[in-house]
């Protein structure tokens, strides 16, 4: 974030109190319950769904970056080795 140097930003002095007041904790809470009422949230199948195409994307990302190790380790030890 920039911060306005010059013009008349620049020339006014600063008040000392802050920009924006602070919420209460039981505000922030009410607020927060209200956002969350909005939210669509999945349902089981679709969670499942989810959570199963990420652990198979996971697995094959693993499985990838392990052979890429193994392969480059023999590779070192066969140079260097």
């Amino acid at each position: 974030m920039a911060i306005d140097t010059r013009g008349e930003a620049a020339d006014r002095p600063s008040t000392g109190r802050p920009a924006k007041k602070r919420t209460s904790p039981a505000l922030f809470y009410r607020q927060v319950v209200a956002e969350l009422r909005k939210v669509i949230w999945p349902t089981r199948k679709d969670l499942i769904s989810y959570t199963t195409i990420v652990l198979v994307f996971v697995l094959i990302m693993v499985g990838i970056v392990s052979g890429l190790d193994y392969l480059l380790t023999k590779g070192v030890l066969a140079v260097f080795g």
